[in-house]
């Protein structure tokens, strides 16, 4: 009974501390999320790319486009300043919408494999083509890390597994095509701008990810180049 009554004092006494954690632990992120009114150093930019009047003027319409765009793209924190790590998603939204339809354009991806899955990691965009003709994309993705970095070179799908778990980070990898040891491409449900990026696989929306699933098969060649920026 004695030992009863001090496990008792014991789960008061750790109750009575998670208490007020807890009350701290769920305050902190309605602070931290709270508009700035603080212009960025890339506000007139940021405006610029919202449609907004870019007059590198902070107001309180700015921020909540900002902070709305912040959110949508898992960028933190999202307060609406427009700082380097915003205008970095914004930038490379710009360039991967000026590819257009010519992904390939540069040449740097081989037209002489027949089929194969390219990834430029410089813009974040991937596509498959035969030949010198595009068959599908190009699609935004989102490539590993710094220090978990998609690996460079000539590859070819060797495992494909729809309904993968990852071993490591115990999370679903649905419609994953492995090219390189561990690095494959697989859907996620995270944007395709989501900072700081994967830990090495080609992330994919679930609709490019179940195409690639369609298009390709085992012994696909996979050709990944260019260098992710911030890596």
């Amino acid at each position: 009974m004695g030992d009863i009554r001090r496990r008792g004092a014991v789960a008061l006494g750790v109750t009575a501390l998670v208490a007020p954690l807890t009350l701290a632990l769920t305050a902190a992120p309605a602070q931290a999320a709270s508009c700035t009114a603080k212009a960025g150093p890339y506000q007139k930019k940021a405006e610029k790319f919202l449609g907004r009047k870019a007059d590198g003027k902070q107001s309180t319409a700015d921020c909540k486009a900002i902070r709305a765009f912040q959110t949508k793209h898992g960028i933190q924190p999202d307060a609406g300043y427009a700082g380097p790590v915003t205008w970095g998603v914004m930038d490379l939204m710009t360039k991967q919408k000026a590819v257009g339809k010519n992904p390939n354009k540069a040449g740097k991806c081989p037209t002489n494999k027949g089929r194969v899955a390219c990834v430029n990691l410089s813009l974040q965009l991937s596509w498959i083509q035969d030949g010198k003709k595009l068959v599908y994309g190009p699609v935004p993705v989102r490539t590993g890390r710094n220090g978990y970095e998609t690996r460079t070179g000539l590859k070819k799908v060797y495992w494909r597994n729809i309904d993968h778990v990852s071993t490591i980070y115990h999370v679903p990898m649905p419609y994953s095509q492995f090219f390189d040891g561990g690095q494959a491409f697989h859907s996620v449900g995270v944007s395709m701008w989501n900072p700081p990026g994967s830990h090495g696989c080609v992330n994919m929306t679930k609709t490019a990810a179940k195409k690639y699933w369609s298009l390709l098969k085992k012994g696909d060649d996979v050709y990944v180049y260019g260098r992710k920026p911030g890596t």
